[in-house]
């Protein structure tokens, strides 16, 4: 399965060289995560796409993790601080119109869905949102894999000043997760050239028949 041979390829890339990634495959990158499963199907984050290489010096101040600003991409999974009806309501519109729906065809799904959210707290709703990022974050990993394109998934960033300097609480927003995307400088990397350690199968996978 040539999956599971690019997933062993695969590593949090330490150091990055000065090779840029072409914007094709940041572009199925980001086309991938599009189409990665959300809990109710409502995409509750937004994905912002960061190549200005003074953006990424300001956003990485502060933070170890050196990838925010030396990488070719940086990308931001941005949740949402709240699921408005409102939200909803044009979300099912368009799945209704992306459908060939008749207008009102999911009527059911958009009351349900309004009124769970309707009684959730904001830092429920942060919670959640953030997760459905997660999820994200995972298909963005194996589609960079797939395309031999190094990444590096990072919680080590100030999600204030990411907030700040991106205007994320203007749009009700706040930074969830971040993965930096480039090559790896295999010759300044310590990790580069070390195999992939990971629990045997049979103790990591727990099967009940």
């Amino acid at each position: 399965m040539e999956l599971i041979k690019n997933l062993k390829w695969r590593y949090a890339v330490k150091k990055y060289s000065e090779e840029q990634v072409s914007e094709d495959k940041v572009d199925q990158i980001v086309e991938a995560i599009n189409l990665t499963a959300s809990s109710c199907g409502i995409q509750p984050y937004r994905l912002f796409v960061i190549t200005k290489p003074e953006v990424r010096q300001r956003l990485g101040e502060g933070s170890f993790n050196a990838q925010i600003h030396a990488s070719s991409h940086l990308l931001v999974f941005a949740g949402f601080n709240n699921i408005t009806s409102d939200y909803i309501r044009d979300y099912v519109k368009m799945m209704e119109q992306q459908r060939n729906l008749e207008n009102g065809a999911l009527n059911v799904l958009n009351d349900t869905l309004i009124d769970y959210f309707s009684v959730q707290t904001p830092e429920q709703n942060v919670i959640w949102s953030d997760k459905q990022a997660y999820i994200g974050l995972g298909t963005a990993l194996i589609a960079a894999a797939e395309l031999k394109v190094d990444a590096t998934p990072m919680e080590g960033f100030d999600p204030k000043l990411f907030d700040e300097v991106l205007g994320l609480s203007e749009q009700g927003l706040h930074a969830s997760v971040i993965l930096s995307l480039g090559y790896r400088d295999e010759a300044n990397d310590f990790l580069a050239s070390m195999p992939k350690a990971r629990l045997p199968i049979n103790i990591f996978s727990v099967r009940i028949n």
